[in-house]
C-alpha cells in the first residue's frame, strides 16, 4: 500500500471517530448507540425506539450541523489546494480572488435591507461569484503577459474594494440590530445550518468538487511552466479557467452556508503535502478528508468548551496560526 493510501485511510478512520464524537457530545449528551439507532432508522425509514427529544437532537440539531461542518471543511481545503497549485504559491488561500470579501459584502447588504436568511445566503453566494467574475474580467482586460500575477494582483485590489464596501455597510447599519448580525455572520457559524440550507449548498459544492477530483492529474501539470504544460498537450488557459470556476463555486457555497472561516484552505493543503508529497493528485483527496475532519473538530470544540459558543472563524485563527508555523518548520527541516 502506498504512502498516500495509508495516510488517507488513517485520516478516514480519524474522521469517522470525530463524527461519532461530534454526535455524542454537547449540552445534551447522547450515547453512541442511540446515535447509531437514530441514524440507521432515518436511513432505512424504520423506528429508532428512542425518545422524541433524543431523536430530535440527533437528526434535527446535530446532523445538519455535522454535515455542514464536513462539507465546508472539505470545500475550503480542496479550494485552497487547487489555488495553491494553480498560482504556484503555498501562501495562497481560497479568498485570493476576493470571493470571501464578495460573499461578506453580499451578506452584509442583505442584512442591511432586513432580508430573510435564504436571501442572505443567496446574496452572499452572488457576491462571491461576482467578485471573482470581476477579477477575471479585469485581469483579461489588463493583459495576458503574466496571467497568474495579473490575477493575484487584481484579486488583492478587488478584495480591498469589497472590504471597503463591507466597512461602509457596517458603518451605516443599525448598531443595535443589524451591526451585531453582520459581525456575527462575518465570524462564521454552523449553528444556523438547516436541512433546507444543506439541500442547496451541498449540490453546489459537489458540482465544484467533482471536476477537481476528475481532473486532478491534469491540474497537477499546472505546476509546470506554461511551455512545458503545452508541450504535453494541455490547454492551459481552459484548464486554468476551469480550476478557478470550480474552486470559486465551492468556496462561495461554503461561505454562503457558514460565513467567513479562514485558515482551513491555507493550513490543510500544507498538512496534506507534508504527508504525501507535492503532487496535487495525491494532495487533493487527502485535503478533502483532513479539511472535513479539522472543521468538524473545531466546530465541536467551539460548541462544547464554554457556556457561550465560540465562533469557528475565531477558533480556526487561534488553532491555525501555531499549526501553520509547525508545518512550516517541519517542511523546511525536511
Amino acid at each position: 500500500m502506498s504512502r498516500a493510501a495509508i495516510a488517507t485511510a488513517v485520516a478516514l478512520a480519524a474522521l469517522a471517530a470525530l463524527v461519532a464524537w461530534s454526535f455524542s457530545v454537547g449540552r445534551f449528551p447522547v450515547a453512541a448507540g442511540d446515535v447509531a439507532s437514530a441514524l440507521w432508522a432515518a436511513l432505512t425509514g424504520g423506528e429508532s425506539g428512542l425518545a422524541k427529544n433524543v431523536e430530535a437532537v440527533i437528526l434535527q440539531v446535530r446532523a445538519p450541523r455535522v454535515l455542514a461542518a464536513l462539507a465546508v471543511g472539505a470545500a475550503l481545503a480542496a479550494a485552497g489546494a487547487a489555488y495553491q497549485n494553480l498560482f504556484k504559491n503555498p501562501l495562497v488561500s481560497p479568498d485570493i480572488l476576493g470571493v470571501s470579501a464578495g460573499c461578506a459584502l453580499g451578506a452584509g447588504l442583505a442584512i442591511l435591507f432586513s432580508l430573510p436568511v435564504i436571501a442572505i445566503q443567496g446574496f452572499a453566494f452572488a457576491g462571491g461569484i461576482g467578485a471573482v467574475a470581476l477579477v477575471v474580467a479585469v485581469g483579461n482586460w489588463v493583459g495576458r503577459r503574466d496571467p497568474i500575477l495579473t490575477l493575484i494582483l487584481t484579486g488583492v485590489v478587488v478584495g480591498s474594494l469589497f472590504g471597503a464596501g463591507i466597512a461602509l455597510v457596517k458603518y451605516v447599519a443599525d448598531p443595535y440590530n443589524q451591526l451585531p448580525a453582520i459581525t456575527f455572520w462575518l465570524l462564521g457559524s454552523f449553528g444556523g445550518a438547516l436541512p433546507g440550507d444543506l439541500a442547496v449548498a451541498l449540490p453546489l459544492i459537489a458540482i465544484g468538487l467533482v471536476p477537481l477530483v476528475l481532473l486532478r492529474w491534469r491540474i497537477d501539470l499546472l505546476a509546470l511552466s506554461e511551455d512545458e504544460a503545452r508541450s504535453l498537450g494541455l490547454d492551459v488557459a481552459k484548464l486554468r479557467l476551469a480550476v478557478i470556476v470550480c474552486a470559486t463555486l465551492v468556496t462561495a457555497s461554503a461561505v454562503a452556508l457558514a460565513g467567513v472561516i479562514g485558515w482551513v484552505g491555507l493550513v490543510i493543503p500544507h498538512a496534506a503535502r507534508l504527508l504525501v508529497g507535492a503532487s496535487f493528485a495525491r494532495v487533493l483527496p487527502l485535503s478533502l478528508v483532513l479539511g472535513a475532519a479539522f472543521m468538524l473538530a473545531v466546530d465541536t470544540l467551539c460548541r462544547t468548551l464554554a457556556a457561550t459558543e465560540i465562533p469557528p472563524g475565531v477558533a480556526t485563527a487561534f488553532v491555525g496560526t501555531p499549526v501553520f508555523i509547525a508545518l512550516l518548520a517541519a517542511t523546511f527541516r525536511r
